[in-house]
């Protein structure tokens, strides 16, 4: 519908209506299914890094601790009941999508409803109408900056969020945590309020920017030594100090093939997930964890029951004699830290398969993530991604160029191969035994976007799957 509108209404009108326009559709979806945000308690997880994997740790970890929870990432829907992968090619999907996946929460008794919530998303009122309890804000580095005009401007999209909880109602919840509507004062004493909280990643040079927004509650997580509580409440204004101001240390991290290992307010945690970046999004779970008043001892066990993440760090393995690895990264620093676990396992060469996003996003990062690339792989193959309406040969011109700028050959050690599914043939063609070869960019995603809105359906883990088993059959033939 947006689209047409901009065809019939001029840009400046449209320009000037467009705030109204997603306003009125974000009540009008929240009037249609009543509300539903009222009835759970609503934890929105926002940041550049750390959400998606963040949002699913807390989860789980809610789950663990016996209380039924739903949530929306980038990777997985849930509804309480059922679990399925995120086949809206969005981080947080339309209004009305939103709200009605809320009203099935309710519907299935859900205590908790954790919402993936973006800047785009922010931008188009689809926070508006959804009543947050707790936000979590997990770190800030510069993305979608073209859409946003500058970093500072994509700062404020996410400022907006924080803003907005000072407006939602109080929630009551009873003694099964479900969220009730007190008929009268007296009947509140025999209710726990939930309070208002901002959760906060200590380590991020961004946190006293968020820190500083109004909340009745705030938690600050970090594994930086010298941070205290003192330290992060001085930073406070006269309007965003609080009494109730928490701080969740994480100390003593140990990466290994097997997993990750740090301490959580002293007390020892053993993930059986890779990498430090999992250790921040295991220990940001764990602060919105006590802040509901979860026991440190039960938020552990259901951190460390979680085996592994859709489109995380994915083993594709059918008994080839290499290492298969999907991952959705797709932003430098992402990739950076991906190669910092990388290191840790076993291999013999790397090979990398990467692209970049089309559609005018974030255009300076394709000659880095090629670059990247470049410098830590030994065969670096760029194929197509998600081009949208831009020549996906330009995109991969763009990303091949970084990497030949950090000395990789064209037809050498570096591929440009613009089917995707042939640049996974590729790259595994250049495997042998003990390699490890990553492919990166699409993870868990269930399309690439092509040109006029087409959606090509896309499991690059069966992709990949499928790709080996093809070249375990000629090996075997031959």
């Amino acid at each position: 519908m947006l689209e047409k509108l901009k065809k019939l209404v001029p840009l400046r009108i449209f320009s000037f209506l467009q705030p109204l326009y997603h306003f009125v559709f974000s009540w009008l979806a929240a009037l249609v299914y009543w509300f539903p945000s009222r009835r759970l308690i609503i934890i929105g997880i926002t940041g550049t890094a750390g959400k998606t994997s963040t949002a699913y740790l807390t989860a789980k970890m809610l789950q663990a601790a016996g209380y039924k929870t739903g949530f929306t990432s980038t990777a997985v829907f849930s509804d309480g009941e059922n679990e399925w992968l995120n086949d809206r090619k969005m981080t947080m999907p339309g209004r009305f999508f939103i709200q009605k996946f809320l009203r099935r929460m309710v519907k299935n008794r859900c205590r908790y409803a954790i919402v993936e919530t973006t800047s785009e998303g922010i931008k188009q009122f689809r926070h508006r109408f959804i009543n947050y309890d707790v936000l979590l804000f997990t770190s800030l580095y510069p993305e979608h900056i073209e859409s946003h005009g500058s970093f500072d401007k994509y700062r404020e999209a996410k400022g907006k969020l924080f803003t907005h909880i000072r407006y939602g109602a109080i929630k009551y919840v009873d003694s099964d945590h479900l969220v009730v509507r007190p008929r009268n004062a007296m009947k509140k004493l025999d209710l726990t309020r939930i309070p208002k909280t901002i959760v906060v990643n200590g380590d991020d040079d961004n946190a006293n920017y968020f820190l500083n927004f109004w909340s009745e509650a705030k938690s600050v997580y970090f594994f930086r030594p010298e941070a205290s509580r003192e330290f992060f409440m001085k930073q406070l204004n006269s309007e965003s100090k609080v009494s109730d101001f928490t701080c969740v240390k994480g100390s003593d991290v140990s990466l290994s093939a097997q997993g990750t290992s740090f301490k959580i307010n002293e007390q020892p945690v053993n993930l059986q997930i890779l990498g430090k970046f999992n250790a921040d999004n295991a220990l940001a779970a764990a602060a919105i964890g006590l802040n509901q008043n979860i026991s440190l001892d039960k938020i552990i066990i259901g951190l460390e029951t979680i085996r592994s993440l859709a489109g995380k760090l994915d083993k594709i393995d059918v008994g080839q004699d290499f290492t298969a690895i999907v991952d959705y990264s797709f932003e430098p620093k992402a990739v950076e830290k991906l190669y910092d676990v990388v290191s840790l396992l076993p291999h013999n060469r790397i090979i990398h398969l990467l692209g970049s996003t089309g559609g005018g996003r974030d255009k300076s990062r394709r000659p880095i993530l090629g670059q990247l690339a470049g410098s830590k792989a030994d065969f670096v193959i760029v194929s197509n991604e998600d081009p949208y309406d831009e020549d996906p040969g330009d995109i991969i011109d763009q990303v091949a160029a970084g990497a030949e700028s950090a000395g990789k050959e064209l037809d050498k050690d570096l591929f440009k191969v613009l089917d995707r599914r042939e640049g996974i043939k590729k790259a595994l063609e250049l495997a042998t035994k003990d390699d490890l070869v990553l492919f990166t960019g699409k993870g868990a995603e269930q399309y690439i976007c092509l040109a006029n809105g087409t959606k090509l359906s896309w499991d690059e883990r069966e992709a990949v799957r499928a790709a080996i088993v093809d070249k375990l059959g000629i090996d075997k033939i031959k």
